[in-house]
């Protein structure tokens, strides 16, 4: 890395407001894979016993500096505080969860054992993981993959995204002042180019990564010529939504806003598309555009508090109104219109369309409040329509009919499948992950532990006894 790029500093921005609310130092990739490799060995042979109880004091000091720790995410991110409170809560809980599935999942026993000897099943960690986060849950999500590769004896560096580095900073803070050596998890703020010198430095043993597709699949090609380094990808989804024959259109509405306008519809399994049955549609949208009428759309401090936030910067609104405007010209029709409340500000208020008559709708992932209605004539074609999409990460039905869920159920691919609950619904004591473009079948959330170590079987006898039984002339 260059004097200049080491000497070059990181500036975050109150996306709510435009006010300066933290500046540090670009990392320095080098320093902190070298130091990563230096220390991990030591953190590895530490018993887990030892690793578990670090990982607790860092659970209580989450929750020790709570109030701070969410007052600042949601002022970087946007967020309402009351969701970001709940963010910094999954943090802390992380960790209990995660010693369950290390126990569960990555654990050492005995697979058979006899008087002759037994084998064995235990678990190593591969060393220097990389971790790169999204800015949408800028502490949960890098969170995710951090505490169980930690449990396992790994070593960390943390590129957080450059929307989001105050965020990364006090989350890695945390973790040092709970007793992890600066040796096991280091911050490397920075931009797209720290990234990528994370993702492509030689010292790292693989690479643990939550973002767009895009990005994703950039990865994924990066590492093709490398297979002795894992790489787990958490991407994005074109999520659909269906709802047929349900009797209470308030309450599917309710779980229609939730699932695609949550989090200003910064989530990877918002709801994209509306799949509904045509001609029967109308008290449901009605029911939606009430409620898109009252949801307050404000500063995350606001009283009373907002439901949605504004979405991460300037650039991101650009990205989506440009979006939701392609989708208008294609001959989309509009029931709520994409408003911009704030001059230069990224306040978005959320927008629903009819794209049934768009011929050839773009298979992409619109990342804010923009959920689309395709109109369908029977719940085979709504199956189809459902299914046409690269992606695979969230599903749901509503309905009233378990049947139809079954249907629904066997039709699907994707890595979460719901139904009468929302899209993004998903716990942390289950598997997370996608399929398609969402993922590379490495699901994180409960099953991250099985990417943070790799399995290791030995036959073992407590003395050796050998013989050759066959194919030995007579001595």
């Amino acid at each position: 890395m260059s004097a200049a790029a080491a000497s070059a500093s990181l500036v975050s921005i109150e996306p709510a407001t435009g006010a300066r609310l933290w500046e540090g130092p670009v990392g320095d990739v080098d320093a902190a894979v070298a130091a990563a490799r230096a220390g991990w060995a030591e953190w590895a042979r530490r018993p887990v016993s030892e690793r578990i109880a670090t990982l607790e004091r860092f659970a209580a000091t989450v929750r020790a500096r709570g109030e701070a720790f969410a007052d600042l995410l949601a002022r970087e991110t946007g967020k309402p505080l009351w969701e970001a409170r709940t963010e910094i809560e999954a943090v802390a809980n992380k960790v209990a969860i995660s010693i369950k599935a290390q126990e569960e999942r990555a654990g050492s026993r005995d697979l058979d054992a006899t008087a002759a000897g037994r084998t064995a099943l235990r678990h190593k960690p591969h060393g220097v993981l990389a971790v790169l986060g999204p800015f949408n849950f800028p502490a949960h999500l890098p969170n995710g993959h951090i505490v169980p590769a930690l449990l396992a004896g790994n070593a960390i560096v943390f590129k957080p995204s450059e929307k989001t580095p105050a965020t990364g900073a006090m989350l890695v803070d945390c973790y040092h002042e709970a007793g992890v050596p600066a040796s096991v998890i280091a911050l490397v703020p920075g931009g797209p180019d720290i990234g990528r010198a994370l993702a492509g430095h030689g010292g790292i043993d693989g690479l643990l990564f939550t973002g767009s597709a895009r990005a994703g699949a950039a990865l994924h090609r990066q590492f093709a010529d490398m297979p002795h380094k894992i790489l787990a990808l958490e991407l994005g989804g074109n999520n659909p939504l269906m709802v047929w024959d349900c009797g209470d259109p308030e309450a599917a509405a309710a779980l229609c806003v939730q699932s695609a306008y949550l989090s200003a519809g910064q989530r990877c399994t918002a709801a994209r598309r509306l799949i509904v049955r045509d001609g029967a549609e109308a008290p449901l949208v009605q029911a939606i555009l009430a409620l898109i009428d009252r949801l307050i759309v404000d500063h995350p401090h606001a009283d009373p508090a907002p439901f949605l936030g504004p979405v991460i910067d300037n650039d991101a609104a650009d990205g989506v109104e440009g979006a939701f405007l392609d989708l208008v010209a294609a001959g989309g029709r509009v029931l709520a219109p994409l408003d911009r409340p704030e001059a230069g500000r990224p306040f978005l208020r959320p927008a629903l369309i009819d794209v049934t008559d768009i011929a050839a709708r773009a298979d992409e992932e619109i990342f804010g409040p923009v959920l689309q209605i395709v109109r369908v004539p029977d719940f085979e074609a709504g199956l189809r329509e459902a299914a046409a999409t690269r992606f695979g990460l969230s599903a749901a039905l509503i309905a009233d009919d378990p049947a139809l869920f079954d249907r629904f159920w066997a039709a699907s691919r994707a890595g979460i499948v719901n139904w009468n609950r929302p899209t993004n619904g998903a716990p942390s004591s289950a598997p997370f992950g996608g399929i398609g473009l969402s993922g590379n079948h490495r699901p994180s959330a409960y099953y991250a532990a099985d990417y943070c170590a790799y399995p290791v079987v030995s036959g073992e006898s407590a003395r050796p006894a050998g013989a050759l039984p066959t194919g030995l002339r007579p001595a």
